[in-house]
């Protein structure tokens, strides 16, 4: 039969005394040629009904109880509404030094990580020609609002414009200080620590427009980092005074600080992966070494068998703040905010004991910012950095040679004792290990393989210097190896 249930056969007769006369109502059998009608009915059956099988008309007619015909089922108003597709992700930005969010929340552009997505409609500029002028501030590719455009400026009279033109296969992402509108993902610069109380930066080292993305929308691994991005004009000055050269009868240059980018050797989710040098990339995509200092107007030497292409744990330094990209491939293969945070309850089911208050210590998903806050978090855990024995808060052991350390009750261990906090961004684990481990000095605790992984990345401070970090606040890791093991008083009962 065509029809299988009452209700669907209330709806049909519905339908069709508002068009058709009644008479047609008496015998569905005798029927004949009602594709007419299909038109009409469904519009009106789709949101009403489902279709379980396959579509072939909307009443089949026959009289061998055998003849094939749809089954349909009774839903919602919207049960038949497909649900749209999930957009195509290419990846996440992560800015390195926050936990999961920014001290004074995620406000729009103003986020700690910004994730790519596949846009409605692709943005992404590719170069076209270039030639050179003598008055490059009033050429028609600078004047011309809708023309993406880089001017090298070679002396007072004369500079090289590069025009880009519209490219339909690929997304572009911007990266930078500035919060004028072709920024997508405003970053600033970084301080190291703590970020409970006034850490503005007076002088920033980061560049309003510092670089941008072009993202493949073909292939989703395919995602190119550059030095500098357009601004409100869609325009890219290079001063005079900015390292330039001429190479195929092509140009390139750097920007002041530069745009610095490391690889990791190996796959970065499995916590199997090393760190590689750090190179720099030019506002063309070239590959290069490290200049001598950071500004310095002699470029490094090309680095011909590495590319711009971003890997799962590519880092990106912009002189002030240091970036984490990590691919939608290898997210994948990431623990995920919630797999953390049952990590954190199941240290918790455990009942870890202070052994000199004996009270139970509860490990927190995020310190403790005000001193109120602070007074009345009678169960939080302290970490003693040189032995990783973990206790509550207590007088005893005090020592009076150095400010902040403690003599450890359970090994007569001296030094320093810090908050343990759980290390909740996901983006910056490289399995999904236990969190038996703590950063010295922060006491972040991540699992075993992600603290001896960022333990061994030194990331760019300075002019020229390197130093490794903790990854959820940023501080420099102190001591060797710059992490202890951590050692719970739990599972008494």
């Amino acid at each position: 039969m065509g029809i299988r249930c009452k209700r669907q056969e209330e709806i049909y007769r519905k339908c069709i005394k508002s068009k058709f006369h009644v008479k047609l109502l008496n015998d569905f059998t005798l029927l004949q040629n009602i594709s007419y009608i299909n038109n009409y009915l469904r519009t009106y059956l789709r949101r009403k009904l489902k279709l379980v099988t396959p579509y072939r008309g909307l009443v089949t007619m026959g009289a061998a109880d055998t003849a094939d015909s749809p089954i349909l089922e009774e839903t919602g108003e919207s049960g038949s509404e497909q649900k749209p597709k999930p957009p195509v992700k290419y990846g996440e930005l992560v800015i390195l030094g926050y936990n999961g969010a920014l001290p004074s929340g995620e406000r729009g552009r103003r986020r700690s990580k910004f994730v790519l997505y596949r846009r409605p409609v692709a943005n992404g500029v590719r170069r076209s020609k270039h030639y050179v002028v003598k008055t490059p501030h009033s050429s028609k590719a600078i004047l011309d609002a809708s023309q993406h455009s880089i001017s090298y400026t070679l002396s007072r009279n004369q500079a090289v414009i590069v025009e880009y033109t519209e490219d339909p296969d690929t997304d572009m992402f911007q990266i930078g200080r500035s919060s004028e509108p072709p920024i997508d993902f405003v970053v600033m610069d970084t301080v190291a620590g703590d970020k409970s109380g006034d850490t503005k930066v007076m002088q920033s080292t980061i560049s309003r427009f510092a670089c941008r993305i072009i993202a493949d929308r073909n292939d989703v691994n395919n995602c190119r980092i550059y030095a500098a991005g357009f601004d409100s004009s869609r325009n890219i000055f290079l001063g005079e005074k900015a390292t330039k050269w001429t190479e195929n009868h092509e140009i390139d240059g750097l920007t002041t600080n530069g745009v610095l980018i490391m690889h990791p050797r190996g796959d970065f989710c499995g916590g199997s992966a090393t760190s590689e040098p750090w190179r720099e990339t030019s506002v063309g995509g070239a590959v290069f070494s490290l200049r001598e200092s950071r500004s310095a107007q002699q470029k490094g030497l090309p680095c011909q068998s590495e590319t711009n292409v971003l890997r799962d744990g590519t880092m990106i330094d912009l002189c002030g703040a240091t970036l984490l990209w990590r691919s939608a491939e290898g997210l994948k293969n990431s623990p995920t905010k919630r797999v953390l945070e049952t990590l954190v309850d199941e240290l918790n089911a455990g009942r870890p004991q202070c052994p000199v208050g004996l009270n139970t210590l509860v490990i927190p998903r995020r310190l403790s910012t005000t001193a109120n806050e602070r007074s009345q978090d009678l169960n939080q855990p302290y970490v003693y950095l040189n032995c990783g024995h973990v206790q509550g808060e207590h007088s005893w052991g005090a020592e009076g040679t150095e400010a902040g350390a403690r003599r450890c009750p359970m090994c007569l261990t001296a030094g320093p004792v810090v908050r343990v906090c759980m290390g909740i961004e996901p983006a910056f684990y490289v399995d999904a290990g236990p969190p038996t481990y703590a950063f010295n000095p922060c006491g972040h605790m991540a699992s075993e393989r992600t603290v001896k992984y960022w333990a061994t990345v030194d990331i760019p401070h300075g002019t020229n210097g390197f130093h490794a970090i903790c990854p959820f606040c940023a501080a420099p890791l102190e001591g060797t190896p710059g992490y202890v093991r951590l050692i719970f008083q739990d599972n008494l009962d």
